[in-house]
C-alpha cells in the first residue's frame, strides 16, 4: 500500500508529539530515579507497548469489528507511538552498562524491558478488547 498525502502528515504530527512526549517523561524520570539505571527509557517504552496494545484492540482486532482507519493508525501508532518509545535509546543504554563494567543491570535492562513491553502490550490488548470489544 503507498502512503497518502494524510497518512504522511499524521505521521509527521505525530512523530513530532512523539519525541516531545519522551523527551519530557525520560526526563522527568531520569531525574526522580537517577540516570545510573534507564529509568526513563523503560517507562517511556513500557508505556508506548500498553498504548499500542489498547490501540491494536481498538483499532485491528476483529473481535472489536472496528475497521482500522490508516490515517488514525499511521499518526497515533507509526507517528506518536513510533517516535515515543524508542529501541536506539534502549540499546545504547544497555550498551552504556556493558561498558561500564555492569552487566548484570544491562542484562536486567534487557530482560525487564522485553517482559514488561510484551507485559503492557498484552495487558492493554486484553482491556481494550475487554472494555470496547465485546
Amino acid at each position: 500500500m503507498t502512503p497518502t498525502l494524510l497518512q504522511m502528515l499524521a505521521v509527521t504530527v505525530g512523530g513530532a508529539i512523539g519525541g516531545v512526549a519522551r523527551f519530557w517523561l525520560s526526563g522527568i524520570v531520569a531525574r526522580r530515579f537517577g540516570e545510573t539505571f534507564p529509568w526513563g527509557t523503560l517507562v517511556v517504552n513500557v508505556s508506548g507497548a500498553a498504548a499500542i496494545g489498547v490501540l491494536a484492540g481498538l483499532l485491528l482486532a476483529p473481535e472489536t469489528h472496528a475497521v482500522g482507519d490508516w490515517p488514525t493508525w499511521a499518526g497515533l501508532v507509526i507517528g506518536i507511538l513510533g517516535s515515543y518509545t524508542t529501541v536506539s535509546s534502549f540499546s545504547l543504554q544497555t550498551l552504556a552498562l556493558v561498558r561500564a563494567n555492569q552487566p548484570g543491570q544491562a542484562l536486567g535492562n534487557v530482560v525487564a524491558s522485553l517482559a514488561l513491553c510484551l507485559a503492557a502490550a498484552t495487558l492493554g490488548y486484553a482491556g481494550a478488547l475487554s472494555l470496547w470489544g465485546g
